[in-house]
């Protein structure tokens, strides 16, 4: 009796409808992805009252870590065989990435204090394909002069580069050495220090992060910026520029649920959203979820939430991820890795990533390696595409494959209430989502997010 006096009534509610938790909130979000996370806890420590729903029953929505069981489940795969380790030993990424050690991601997780909840550790080492052979990425003049990548003569040149990147500030003209890089192309300034092709293509493709050729015909700044969070990032850890959260990356978007939750947020996990409701001038004021309804000011979500003609499909992209008894091969027995291989290199278009783990980051049994390979689908066999990237694999134990398609929003969210993410891309870094994510959050509060924290450390509790 004491909850049915407990339970909400408003004016909009229709008849025979309950109100859904408190009823009214300032945001509805929709999915427990990581962009979805970050936002529902940055707009509670803001002091606005958040609904948070999924439909599935964990964290992390496409961007769970799953354990042993739910993974083989996941693909229909049967039974995991006995000698591959114990459930609880295993923490899966189902889009796997790295996080730049001082880039933008981990700028956030320091902003929002989300680190104390979390682990991370450096990735061990940084690869590029060239030529059939997987050789390491060197940033830094030092490593440079030693790199199997380039000729005498071009390190030389190679390494003058570097110390110009390194000196670059682009509020001090005295670093510009005369060169405008909001005019100069990037391909401009590579042939500015002689650089041939071949080094354009590894330094803008496994340091400059690039996915294919476009940025070449654009002002450098912006490449030359990524360049430059590239190498801070390496001089920060040392054996690759990359971080990585103990348990998996499902860690990541629990933290930002826990900081909404501790400013206030609601809660609700395996609960759909069956309608998002609008009003008569086309913007989203509520949802319903069987024969509940919540209202707020706005919804945030992510595409799978939404009609579907409020998103546009960008494209597929195919992952596989592989089970192994052994590190990747040719890369120094590295317990983790990443290695990427630029289109050209084996005549695509888009890059293949291959990412790999082990039980240093305690997401798999001792003795089992997983390396996952994704790309950009650009025709309609999943299995070709990904070829070059399992080759580098040696004996693999078991294999899941998936494709999938991804979206973007219409509309930028402000006309009719609706704010959505994008999907992730390909890439095997967080960098091209965390813009996405950035835009997402200024859409939705009409400011930038402060990012002008110093990315140095992650260990310390802010």
């Amino acid at each position: 009796m004491a909850e049915e006096q407990e339970k909400k009534t408003f004016d909009w509610l229709p008849e025979g409808m309950e109100a859904l938790a408190d009823g009214e909130y300032d945001a509805i979000i929709m999915g427990t992805g990581l962009k979805e996370c970050v936002i529902s806890g940055l707009l509670s420590v803001q002091g606005m009252r958040v609904l948070h729903m999924d439909r599935n029953d964990y964290y992390g929505a496409d961007c769970a870590s799953l354990n042993l069981t739910n993974l083989y489940k996941k693909f229909n795969a049967g039974n995991p065989p006995d000698n591959i380790g114990s459930n609880r030993d295993f923490n899966v990424d189902l889009i796997p990435k790295f996080i730049m050690a001082c880039g933008n991601l981990t700028k956030m997780l320091l902003h929002t204090k989300v680190t104390r909840y979390l682990e991370f550790k450096s990735i061990e080492g940084s690869f590029v394909y060239k030529g059939g052979k997987i050789l390491k990425v060197p940033a830094t003049p030092e490593e440079a002069l030693k790199s199997p990548l380039m000729g005498l003569f071009e390190k030389r040149r190679f390494r003058n580069f570097l110390l110009y990147i390194d000196a670059y500030d682009e509020t001090k003209p005295e670093t510009h050495k005369g060169r405008d890089l909001t005019v100069m192309t990037m391909k401009q300034l590579y042939e500015e220090f002689g650089l041939v092709p071949d080094t354009h293509q590894f330094i803008s493709h496994a340091m400059c992060l690039q996915l294919d050729e476009t940025h070449m015909n654009q002002p450098a700044l912006a490449t030359v910026k990524e360049l430059q969070t590239y190498c801070y990032s390496l001089s920060r850890y040392g054996t690759s520029p990359y971080i990585y959260p103990v348990y998996g990356l499902g860690g990541l978007p629990e933290g930002f649920s826990r900081l909404c939750a501790i400013h206030g947020g609601t809660f609700m996990l395996n609960r759909d959203v069956d309608e998002i409701q609008y009003n008569d001038k086309g913007e989203a004021i509520g949802v319903r979820s069987g024969n509940e309804m919540a209202r707020a000011k706005f919804v945030v979500g992510d595409p799978s939430y939404f009609p579907k003609e409020k998103v546009r499909a960008t494209g597929q992209i195919v992952r596989c991820i592989c089970f192994l008894n052994h590190p990747i091969p040719n890369c120094g027995d590295q317990e983790s890795a990443q290695i990427i291989i630029p289109g050209p290199q084996v005549g695509r278009k888009n890059d293949i990533f291959v990412c790999s783990l082990s039980n240093s980051h305690q997401v798999t049994a001792q003795g089992v390696y997983i390396a996952i390979v994704s790309t950009k689908m650009e025709g309609d066999n999943p299995d070709k595409e990904v070829v070059p990237g399992l080759a580098l694999l040696g004996h693999i134990m078991q294999r899941f494959t998936t494709v999938v398609t991804t979206y973007e929003p219409v509309g930028d969210g402000n006309s009719d209430k609706s704010y959505i993410s994008s999907s992730f891309d390909a890439s095997s870094h967080f960098e091209g989502d965390v813009d996405d994510l950035l835009s997402l959050y200024k859409r939705i509060t009409g400011k930038d997010l402060d990012m002008n924290i110093n990315a140095d450390s992650v260990e310390a509790d802010y």
